[in-house]
């Protein structure tokens, strides 16, 4: 089977969003540019790891190639919604993060989600019955994916949106930490009764 590389670099706008409530909302990596609209769903863990880790990106690049990373803006400039229609077009399995230092620029691949991570082994299969042309293949050559170059500037307002993004959920329980649901919720640190 075939599969697409969906190569937007750069971007004419690149965010993190959401759709739905609070509480059952799902979360979506959006890039436009070229006459063209991907949109990709991934987890809310996901997004606030990505945030994380391009902070660490652009900071280890800054100290080791002296790159100019902008300070993070006080105003965040694209808080409009993401762009419709919202159509999926994959799950995000893994998500990949590098510094191209010859264009002093951001890559962001997201990668969808591969049968081999949905397979669960059911003790059926001996060693003898595996390929050895399985084990020498790449596993994430055959799954689509989502790349985009950011420059620094840009991978900055898009951690600024998405840490936003994340923070709009609920509210989370002063002492247990667990998100508060509008009719309160049973918190472990009260017994079970409900808050």
């Amino acid at each position: 089977m075939t599969h697409q590389v969906h190569a937007f670099e750069p971007p004419e706008r690149f965010v993190a969003g959401t759709v739905g409530a609070p509480g059952e909302r799902t979360f979506f990596l959006q890039a436009r540019g070229g006459g063209r609209l991907v949109s990709v769903a991934l987890e809310k863990v996901q997004v606030s790891l990505l945030a994380e880790k391009l902070e660490e990106l652009l900071t280890e690049a800054q100290r080791r190639f002296g790159v100019e990373v902008p300070e993070a803006p006080a105003t965040v400039s694209d808080n409009d919604p993401l762009d419709t229609p919202v159509d999926e077009e994959f799950r995000v399995g893994t998500l990949g993060l590098a510094f191209d230092v010859d264009t002093a620029t951001v890559v962001i691949e997201a990668i969808a989600a591969g049968e081999r991570e949905a397979e669960i082994d059911l003790g059926g299969e001996s060693d003898d019955d595996i390929d050895e042309d399985d084990e020498d293949e790449e596993p994430d050559d055959d799954l689509d994916r989502l790349r985009v170059r950011l420059t620094p500037q840009a991978a900055r307002e898009f951690i600024e949106r998405a840490r936003r993004v994340v923070a709009a959920g609920r509210p989370p329980c002063p002492l247990c930490g667990q998100p508060l649901d509008p009719a309160g919720h049973l918190c472990p640190r009260h017994n079970g009764y409900h808050r």
